[in-house]
C-alpha cells in the first residue's frame, strides 16, 4: 500500500511514511464491510468481514491494504463485539478515508515529535494512530460525536500501545480543556471552518478542513495557520477530492432518472459554440462556480463529457466536442447554465485564473473567500449547529 502511494506521488519519505509502514491496520479495523450488490438489484447488502475468521482474511487484507475507503460502521451500530455476517438496507455511517487523500493531508500537517494534535472525527482511528506514532500519544486528542466510534478507537489504539485523550462530543466545539493545539485535522467536510477550532489553534499551528457547499462536486481545502505573533492567515485551495460530509450536512445528488434525462433528452435548445468549456484542471474556476453560481449545480462525473444539472429546478446542460475547437451545447430548463459558466469564466480569468483564494475571518464571525486581487469573492455560509461528524 505504501509503495503504491509513493508511486502515485501521494506520499514521500518522512515520518508519515514511516508511521504507515509500522501501522497494522487490522488492529484498528479488525472488521470491515464489503458491498455485495448494486442499487438496481434491490436493497443494498454488505458482508462484515472479520479478521478472526480465517476464511475472511484474504479478502479483508485486500480491503485494508488496497488503499481505498474502508467501510467500518453500518447504521450507527456499536463496533465492539459485532457478529460477522450480512447487513442490509440502512447505510454505512463511518468509513476510513481513501489512503492517498489521508496520506497527502497528513504530510500537509507537517507532524513532528512533541506537537499537540487534535484529530476531529475519530472514525477508525487511523489519523490518531499516525499522530501518536509521530508526535507521542500524550499530546494527541481525538474527538468524535459517535460514542460507539470513540469506545472502539480507545480500545484498539490501546492495543497498539497508544493512549491518547479520546473524547466523545461535537466536533465543531473541539477540546477546549486540552487546547491549544499545534495541529488540528478535521476528517469530514464542513461548509465553513468551525470558529472554536480556530480559537484552539496555538501560535505556529496549522488547521486543515475540507470545505464545500451542499453540492459535492467542487471542494476546497481550508489551510489555516496561526503565526508566531497570534495572527490568523488562511486560504482555500481548490482540490479534486474531499472527505465525506459531516453529520447533518445537506447534500444534493443527481438521481438516476435525472442522469438519464441529461444524457438522452434533446433539451430546450442546442447550439454550436467556439467557446471551450472550462477545463477539468481549472479547479479554481469550479470552486468559485460552486459558491458564486448557487442553485445547487452538480456535475455528473460519470458522463463522458461535461454534464451539469440543477436538480432543484430541473435545469441541466451537456457539452460535447464536435470538431476542432467546436462544441455542441445542449441546455434545458429555466437556467442557462452554459451562459452562467461562461460569464463567470470571464471574471475568473480577469482575476488571474486563481486556483486558491485567501480566507478571511471577520470580527463578526463571517468567513469570506477572495482572490488575491479581490475581484472574485464570496461569503461562506453562516455557522450551523451540525458542523460535526466522523469520516476517518
Amino acid at each position: 500500500m505504501v509503495a503504491r502511494l509513493e508511486e502515485e506521488g501521494a506520499l514521500g519519505p518522512g515520518p508519515v511514511r514511516d508511521a504507515l509502514l509500522m501501522l497494522p491496520r487490522e488492529v484498528l479495523m479488525p472488521q470491515a464491510y464489503v458491498r455485495r450488490n448494486s442499487q438496481e438489484e434491490g436493497p443494498l447488502r454488505w458482508d462484515l468481514l472479520d479478521w478472526t475468521a480465517a476464511q475472511d482474511r484474504p479478502e479483508l487484507l485486500g480491503v485494508l491494504y488496497g488503499g481505498g475507503s474502508v467501510l467500518v460502521q453500518h447504521d450507527g451500530e456499536p463496533l465492539l463485539a459485532r457478529a460477522r455476517g450480512s447487513r442490509s438496507a440502512a447505510s454505512i455511517t463511518s468509513a476510513s478515508t481513501l489512503m492517498s487523500l489521508t496520506a497527502s493531508l497528513l504530510e500537509e500537517l507537517d507532524l513532528r515529535p512533541g506537537q499537540r494534535v487534535l484529530d476531529v472525527g475519530t472514525g477508525a482511528g487511523v489519523t490518531a494512530a499516525v499522530a501518536c506514532q509521530i508526535c507521542g500519544d500524550q499530546g494527541v486528542a481525538t474527538l468524535d460525536r459517535d460514542r460507539h466510534l470513540t469506545e472502539a478507537a480507545a480500545v484498539r489504539l490501546a492495543d497498539l500501545g497508544f493512549r491518547p485523550e479520546v473524547v466523545f462530543g461535537p466536533g465543531g466545539e473541539g477540546c477546549p480543556e486540552q487546547a491549544p493545539f499545534d495541529r488540528i485535522f478535521v476528517s469530514y467536510t464542513v461548509e465553513r471552518v468551525p470558529a472554536a477550532l480556530v480559537e484552539q489553534l496555538a501560535p505556529g499551528g496549522r488547521l486543515l478542513a475540507h470545505i464545500t457547499t451542499a453540492s459535492p462536486s467542487w471542494p476546497a481545502l481550508a489551510v489555516v495557520d496561526r503565526t508566531a505573533d497570534g495572527c490568523v492567515e488562511a486560504e482555500l485551495r481548490a482540490v479534486e477530492l474531499a472527505h465525506r460530509a459531516g453529520h447533518g450536512m445537506q447534500r444534493i445528488w443527481l438521481g438516476e432518472e435525472f442522469r438519464q434525462r441529461m444524457a438522452t433528452e434533446p433539451g430546450t435548445w442546442t447550439q454550436r459554440s467556439k467557446m471551450a468549456p472550462p477545463a477539468d484542471e481549472d479547479r479554481g474556476f469550479w470552486l468559485s462556480a460552486d459558491h458564486l453560481l448557487g442553485g445547487g449545480l452538480v456535475r455528473d462525473f460519470g458522463a463522458e463529457h461535461l454534464v451539469i444539472g440543477a436538480p432543484g429546478c430541473g435545469s441541466w446542460m451537456r457539452v460535447e466536442p464536435v470538431g476542432h475547437r467546436r462544441w455542441s451545447v445542449t441546455t434545458n430548463g429555466p437556467r442557462d447554465i452554459w451562459k452562467e459558466l461562461q460569464d463567470l469564466a470571464d471574471r475568473w480569468r480577469a482575476a488571474g485564473s486563481p486556483d486558491r483564494y485567501r480566507l478571511f475571518f471577520d470580527l463578526d464571525g463571517e468567513q469570506r473567500a477572495a482572490s488575491e486581487c479581490g475581484r472574485l469573492s464570496w461569503q461562506l455560509p453562516a455557522a450551523r449547529l451540525f458542523d460535526e461528524g466522523a469520516a476517518l
